[in-house]
């Protein structure tokens, strides 16, 4: 899985298997502060019209606790279908290290430089 720096963020590309199976690819930051899969704002979220699952507490980078709903949805990832977590907070998507476990995350970071994930093999 490739993607490129733009503004000195690391950008991927990830596709999300709406729920009437259409699909719909949308640019995430790679943010490696964030422990979870994938955070949205909320207006992408009603717009792609995911399923609501839950409310739970989350703790953002400037130590606030705030009450977060979690959406549910497919996703292609490494050419897998996955089911993954999708937090509803933020201005911009964004990728978390639950999805980076057991990869290999490389980044030039130069403008239009390179982001690479693979899989960490033994």
């Amino acid at each position: 899985m490739t993607g490129a720096v733009q503004n000195l963020q690391a950008c991927l590309t990830v596709h999300l298997i709406l729920p009437d199976a259409r699909q719909v690819g949308l640019e995430f930051v790679v943010d490696t502060g964030f422990e979870g899969a994938l955070a949205l704002p909320l207006e992408t979220i009603a717009q792609l019209k995911l399923p609501f699952e839950l409310e739970l507490d989350s703790v953002l980078a400037d130590g606030n606790a705030v009450l977060t709903p979690v959406h549910s949805a497919t996703i292609l990832w490494q050419n897998k279908r996955i089911d993954v977590a999708i937090l509803g907070l933020g201005e911009r998507p964004l990728l978390g290290t639950a999805l980076l476990a057991s990869y290999r995350l490389t980044v030039d970071f130069l403008e239009s430089g390179q982001v690479t994930v693979l899989p960490i093999t033994a």
